[in-house]
Protein backbone atom coordinates (compact mmCIF):
# COMPACT_ATOMS: atom_id res chain seq x y z
CA UNK A 1 0.00 0.00 0.00
CA UNK A 2 3.31 2.08 0.05
CA UNK A 3 3.26 2.92 -2.91
CA UNK A 4 -0.26 5.15 -2.85
CA UNK A 5 1.95 7.49 -1.16
CA UNK A 6 4.40 7.64 -4.24
CA UNK A 7 1.82 8.27 -6.68
CA UNK A 8 0.51 11.67 -8.03
CA UNK A 9 -2.26 11.77 -10.48
CA UNK A 10 -1.78 12.95 -14.00
CA UNK A 11 -3.92 16.50 -14.10
CA UNK A 12 -3.52 19.65 -15.62
CA UNK A 13 -5.29 22.88 -15.39
CA UNK A 14 -7.77 22.79 -17.54
CA UNK A 15 -9.10 19.25 -15.53
CA UNK A 16 -8.61 21.06 -12.47
CA UNK A 17 -11.19 23.79 -13.66
CA UNK A 18 -13.58 21.54 -14.95
CA UNK A 19 -13.62 19.79 -11.86
CA UNK A 20 -14.27 22.95 -9.78
CA UNK A 21 -17.11 24.01 -12.21
CA UNK A 22 -18.94 20.60 -11.75
CA UNK A 23 -18.93 20.91 -8.20
CA UNK A 24 -20.26 24.53 -8.53
CA UNK A 25 -22.86 23.03 -10.67
CA UNK A 26 -23.85 20.76 -8.28
CA UNK A 27 -23.81 23.05 -5.47
CA UNK A 28 -25.71 25.62 -7.03
CA UNK A 29 -29.03 22.34 -7.52
CA UNK A 30 -28.57 21.49 -3.75
CA UNK A 31 -29.26 25.20 -3.46
CA UNK A 32 -32.15 25.19 -5.29
CA UNK A 33 -33.73 22.85 -2.61
CA UNK A 34 -33.58 24.77 0.21
CA UNK A 35 -35.67 27.08 1.48
CA UNK A 36 -36.09 29.70 4.56
CA UNK A 37 -38.71 26.50 6.11
CA UNK A 38 -35.32 24.45 5.95
CA UNK A 39 -33.67 26.57 8.56
CA UNK A 40 -37.03 26.94 10.71
CA UNK A 41 -36.87 23.01 11.67
CA UNK A 42 -33.72 23.81 13.58
CA UNK A 43 -35.75 25.92 16.01
CA UNK A 44 -38.40 23.96 15.99
CA UNK A 45 -36.96 20.43 16.37
CA UNK A 46 -33.48 21.31 17.47
CA UNK A 47 -32.63 18.18 19.09
CA UNK A 48 -32.72 15.93 15.78
CA UNK A 49 -30.93 18.35 13.84
CA UNK A 50 -28.34 19.64 16.57
CA UNK A 51 -27.66 15.00 16.96
CA UNK A 52 -27.21 14.77 13.55
CA UNK A 53 -24.96 17.75 12.51
CA UNK A 54 -22.84 16.39 15.87
CA UNK A 55 -22.97 13.03 13.95
CA UNK A 56 -21.24 14.38 11.04
CA UNK A 57 -19.52 17.14 11.55
CA UNK A 58 -18.11 16.65 15.09
CA UNK A 59 -18.59 12.42 15.56
CA UNK A 60 -17.74 10.75 12.30
CA UNK A 61 -14.17 12.79 12.16
CA UNK A 62 -12.97 11.86 15.24
CA UNK A 63 -14.31 8.21 14.79
CA UNK A 64 -12.44 8.17 11.61
CA UNK A 65 -9.15 8.89 13.56
CA UNK A 66 -9.63 5.68 15.67
CA UNK A 67 -10.19 3.90 13.37
CA UNK A 68 -6.81 4.75 11.38
CA UNK A 69 -5.01 4.23 14.58
CA UNK A 70 -6.15 0.60 14.74
CA UNK A 71 -5.95 -0.56 11.39
CA UNK A 72 -2.60 1.95 10.78
CA UNK A 73 -3.17 2.94 6.46
CA UNK A 74 -0.81 4.86 4.78
CA UNK A 75 -0.40 8.13 4.80
CA UNK A 76 -2.02 9.22 1.87
CA UNK A 77 -5.06 6.82 2.54
CA UNK A 78 -5.27 8.03 6.19
CA UNK A 79 -5.28 11.93 4.99
CA UNK A 80 -7.80 10.61 2.43
CA UNK A 81 -10.02 9.11 5.18
CA UNK A 82 -9.92 12.15 7.50
CA UNK A 83 -10.75 15.08 4.36
CA UNK A 84 -13.94 12.88 3.43
CA UNK A 85 -14.94 12.37 6.83
CA UNK A 86 -14.78 16.52 7.49
CA UNK A 87 -16.65 16.62 4.11
CA UNK A 88 -20.46 17.51 4.63
CA UNK A 89 -23.32 15.21 3.29
CA UNK A 90 -23.60 14.72 -0.28
CA UNK A 91 -26.84 15.68 -1.79
CA UNK A 92 -27.95 12.21 -2.86
CA UNK A 93 -28.27 11.85 0.70
CA UNK A 94 -32.36 13.86 0.43
CA UNK A 95 -32.47 11.02 -2.15
CA UNK A 96 -31.74 7.81 -0.64
CA UNK A 97 -33.58 9.13 2.49
CA UNK A 98 -36.95 9.35 0.63
CA UNK A 99 -36.60 6.16 -0.59
CA UNK A 100 -35.52 4.78 2.68
CA UNK A 101 -39.31 6.47 4.51
CA UNK A 102 -37.13 8.89 6.24
CA UNK A 103 -37.51 11.84 7.70
CA UNK A 104 -36.76 13.92 4.13
CA UNK A 105 -37.47 17.31 6.00
CA UNK A 106 -34.34 16.58 8.55
CA UNK A 107 -32.11 15.16 5.54
CA UNK A 108 -32.69 18.29 3.56
CA UNK A 109 -32.36 20.52 6.81
CA UNK A 110 -29.16 18.88 7.39
CA UNK A 111 -27.88 19.47 4.29
CA UNK A 112 -28.42 22.58 4.03
CA UNK A 113 -26.40 23.65 7.44
CA UNK A 114 -23.53 21.16 6.76
CA UNK A 115 -22.91 22.54 3.55
CA UNK A 116 -23.33 25.94 4.47
CA UNK A 117 -20.96 25.88 7.28
CA UNK A 118 -18.58 23.64 5.12
CA UNK A 119 -16.34 26.25 4.08
CA UNK A 120 -15.03 26.63 7.60
CA UNK A 121 -15.98 22.76 9.07
CA UNK A 122 -14.10 21.36 6.47
CA UNK A 123 -10.41 23.19 6.66
CA UNK A 124 -11.00 23.19 10.42
CA UNK A 125 -12.07 19.47 11.14
CA UNK A 126 -9.17 18.54 8.41
CA UNK A 127 -6.62 20.12 9.50
CA UNK A 128 -7.03 19.32 13.36
CA UNK A 129 -6.96 15.83 12.87
CA UNK A 130 -4.69 15.53 10.11
CA UNK A 131 -2.40 17.32 12.31
CA UNK A 132 -2.98 15.12 14.60
CA UNK A 133 -2.19 12.23 13.00
CA UNK A 134 0.85 13.55 11.06
CA UNK A 135 2.39 14.92 14.44
CA UNK A 136 2.27 10.87 15.07
CA UNK A 137 4.25 9.50 12.86
CA UNK A 138 7.81 8.92 12.71
CA UNK A 139 8.45 10.37 9.47
CA UNK A 140 7.79 13.92 8.90
CA UNK A 141 5.56 14.78 6.27
CA UNK A 142 5.91 17.93 3.53
CA UNK A 143 2.33 17.86 3.20
CA UNK A 144 1.30 22.02 4.15
CA UNK A 145 -1.99 22.29 5.25
CA UNK A 146 -3.53 26.02 4.75
CA UNK A 147 -6.96 26.64 6.69
CA UNK A 148 -7.00 29.86 4.79
CA UNK A 149 -6.26 29.11 1.47
CA UNK A 150 -8.50 26.37 1.18
CA UNK A 151 -11.52 28.63 3.38
CA UNK A 152 -10.71 30.74 0.02
CA UNK A 153 -11.15 28.39 -2.36
CA UNK A 154 -14.26 26.48 -0.80
CA UNK A 155 -15.90 30.12 -0.91
CA UNK A 156 -15.80 30.23 -4.32
CA UNK A 157 -16.51 26.71 -5.70
CA UNK A 158 -19.37 25.84 -2.54
CA UNK A 159 -20.70 29.52 -0.96
CA UNK A 160 -21.11 31.70 -3.97
CA UNK A 161 -22.71 28.69 -5.62
CA UNK A 162 -24.67 28.31 -2.61
CA UNK A 163 -25.83 31.99 -2.10
CA UNK A 164 -26.37 32.32 -5.81
CA UNK A 165 -28.73 29.06 -5.70
CA UNK A 166 -30.74 30.25 -2.82
CA UNK A 167 -31.56 33.53 -4.31
CA UNK A 168 -32.27 32.06 -7.52
CA UNK A 169 -34.98 29.57 -5.19
CA UNK A 170 -36.16 33.20 -3.28
CA UNK A 171 -36.90 35.54 -6.49
CA UNK A 172 -37.82 32.73 -8.81
CA UNK A 173 -39.85 30.39 -7.56
CA UNK A 174 -41.77 29.33 -10.91
CA UNK A 175 -38.55 28.55 -12.22
CA UNK A 176 -36.83 26.25 -9.32
CA UNK A 177 -39.83 24.58 -9.00
CA UNK A 178 -39.45 23.52 -12.89
CA UNK A 179 -35.83 22.99 -12.38
CA UNK A 180 -35.88 21.25 -8.85
CA UNK A 181 -36.32 17.77 -10.57
CA UNK A 182 -34.19 18.43 -13.74
CA UNK A 183 -31.71 19.52 -11.23
CA UNK A 184 -31.32 16.36 -9.40
CA UNK A 185 -30.87 14.42 -12.47
CA UNK A 186 -28.62 16.57 -13.96
CA UNK A 187 -26.85 16.30 -10.47
CA UNK A 188 -25.96 12.38 -10.82
CA UNK A 189 -24.96 13.03 -14.56
CA UNK A 190 -22.32 16.08 -13.08
CA UNK A 191 -21.12 13.69 -10.65
CA UNK A 192 -20.82 10.59 -13.19
CA UNK A 193 -18.80 13.39 -15.32
CA UNK A 194 -17.16 14.44 -11.91
CA UNK A 195 -15.44 11.14 -11.49
CA UNK A 196 -14.30 10.68 -14.87
CA UNK A 197 -12.58 13.88 -15.45
CA UNK A 198 -10.57 13.50 -12.27
CA UNK A 199 -9.50 9.68 -13.55
CA UNK A 200 -9.49 9.62 -17.70
CA UNK A 201 -6.02 9.91 -17.54
CA UNK A 202 -5.18 8.00 -14.96
CA UNK A 203 -7.71 5.07 -15.22
CA UNK A 204 -5.23 2.18 -15.48
CA UNK A 205 -3.66 3.48 -12.45
CA UNK A 206 -6.68 3.64 -10.49
CA UNK A 207 -8.31 0.24 -11.36
CA UNK A 208 -4.47 -1.73 -10.59
CA UNK A 209 -4.68 -0.18 -6.82
CA UNK A 210 -8.49 0.73 -6.18
CA UNK A 211 -8.33 -3.20 -4.34
CA UNK A 212 -6.15 -2.35 -1.85
CA UNK A 213 -8.88 0.41 -0.72
CA UNK A 214 -12.15 -1.68 -0.89
CA UNK A 215 -11.97 -2.86 2.78
CA UNK A 216 -10.77 0.10 4.35
CA UNK A 217 -13.33 1.96 2.45
CA UNK A 218 -16.28 -0.94 3.23
CA UNK A 219 -15.03 -0.20 7.14
CA UNK A 220 -15.10 3.39 7.02
CA UNK A 221 -18.48 3.91 5.34
CA UNK A 222 -20.11 0.93 7.39
CA UNK A 223 -18.55 2.95 10.80
CA UNK A 224 -20.02 5.69 9.54
CA UNK A 225 -23.76 4.40 8.85
CA UNK A 226 -23.58 2.68 12.19
CA UNK A 227 -22.28 5.96 14.13
CA UNK A 228 -25.56 8.00 12.58
CA UNK A 229 -28.06 5.57 13.41
CA UNK A 230 -26.79 4.82 17.07
CA UNK A 231 -26.22 8.17 17.91
CA UNK A 232 -29.86 9.18 17.03
CA UNK A 233 -30.95 5.81 18.77
CA UNK A 234 -29.34 6.97 21.83
CA UNK A 235 -30.85 10.09 22.02
CA UNK A 236 -34.15 8.84 21.49
CA UNK A 237 -34.95 9.67 18.34
CA UNK A 238 -37.69 8.39 16.38
CA UNK A 239 -36.68 6.16 13.30
CA UNK A 240 -37.82 8.15 10.49
CA UNK A 241 -35.24 10.43 12.21
CA UNK A 242 -32.60 7.38 12.73
CA UNK A 243 -32.61 6.53 9.02
CA UNK A 244 -32.25 10.16 7.73
CA UNK A 245 -29.16 10.87 10.59
CA UNK A 246 -27.57 7.34 9.29
CA UNK A 247 -28.46 8.11 5.63
CA UNK A 248 -26.59 11.74 5.92
CA UNK A 249 -23.73 10.54 7.96
CA UNK A 250 -22.68 8.00 5.51
CA UNK A 251 -23.37 9.69 2.38
CA UNK A 252 -20.56 11.62 2.42
CA UNK A 253 -19.30 14.76 -0.44
CA UNK A 254 -16.57 13.04 -1.68
CA UNK A 255 -16.98 15.39 -4.77
CA UNK A 256 -15.28 18.14 -2.66
CA UNK A 257 -12.63 15.93 -1.02
CA UNK A 258 -11.71 15.21 -4.91
CA UNK A 259 -11.63 19.48 -5.69
CA UNK A 260 -9.90 19.97 -2.48
CA UNK A 261 -6.94 17.42 -2.94
CA UNK A 262 -6.60 18.53 -6.68
CA UNK A 263 -6.46 21.85 -5.39
CA UNK A 264 -4.26 21.77 -2.41
CA UNK A 265 -2.05 18.20 -2.52
CA UNK A 266 -1.90 17.91 -6.26
CA UNK A 267 -4.18 14.67 -7.18
CA UNK A 268 -1.83 12.29 -4.47
CA UNK A 269 -2.52 9.07 -5.08
CA UNK A 270 -3.57 7.80 -1.78
CA UNK A 271 -6.39 10.19 -0.81
CA UNK A 272 -7.63 11.02 -4.45
CA UNK A 273 -8.27 6.87 -4.92
CA UNK A 274 -9.79 7.00 -1.49
CA UNK A 275 -12.29 9.67 -2.49
CA UNK A 276 -12.98 8.64 -5.82
CA UNK A 277 -13.92 5.39 -4.60
CA UNK A 278 -15.64 6.28 -1.48
CA UNK A 279 -17.93 8.47 -3.84
CA UNK A 280 -18.50 5.38 -6.17
CA UNK A 281 -19.28 3.08 -2.53
CA UNK A 282 -21.64 5.15 -1.14
CA UNK A 283 -24.06 5.33 -4.10
CA UNK A 284 -24.04 1.54 -4.09
CA UNK A 285 -24.47 1.26 0.14
CA UNK A 286 -27.14 4.13 -0.19
CA UNK A 287 -29.27 2.62 -2.79
CA UNK A 288 -28.99 -0.73 -0.60
CA UNK A 289 -29.46 1.26 2.71
CA UNK A 290 -32.70 2.52 1.20
CA UNK A 291 -34.11 -0.20 0.05
CA UNK A 292 -33.82 -2.12 3.36
CA UNK A 293 -34.85 0.67 5.22
CA UNK A 294 -37.48 1.23 3.57
CA UNK A 295 -39.02 -2.16 4.83
CA UNK A 296 -38.59 -1.34 8.66
CA UNK A 297 -41.11 1.75 9.42
CA UNK A 298 -42.88 4.39 7.64
CA UNK A 299 -41.19 7.69 7.87
CA UNK A 300 -42.48 11.07 7.12
CA UNK A 301 -40.56 11.76 3.14
CA UNK A 302 -41.57 15.40 1.74
CA UNK A 303 -43.98 15.81 -0.49
CA UNK A 304 -41.78 17.59 -3.70
CA UNK A 305 -39.57 14.01 -3.49
CA UNK A 306 -42.32 12.26 -4.32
Amino acid sequence: MEVLDKLTLNFNQQSLQLLNFCLSLVMFGVALELTVADFQRLFRSPRSVLVGLASQLLLLPAISYLLIRIIQPTTSVALGMLLVAACPGGNLSNMFTVMAKGNGALSVSLTALATLVAVVTVPLNFTFWSGLYLQSQSEVSAISLSVGQMIGTLLWVVGLPLLVGMLVNRYFPKFTQKARRPMRIFSLIIFAVFIVAAFSANFDLFLQYVHLLLLIVLAHNTLAYLLGYGISALFGLKLSDRKAIAIETGIQNSGLALVIIFNFYDGLGGMAFLAGWWGIWDIITGLLLAWGFARVGKGQPLAKYS
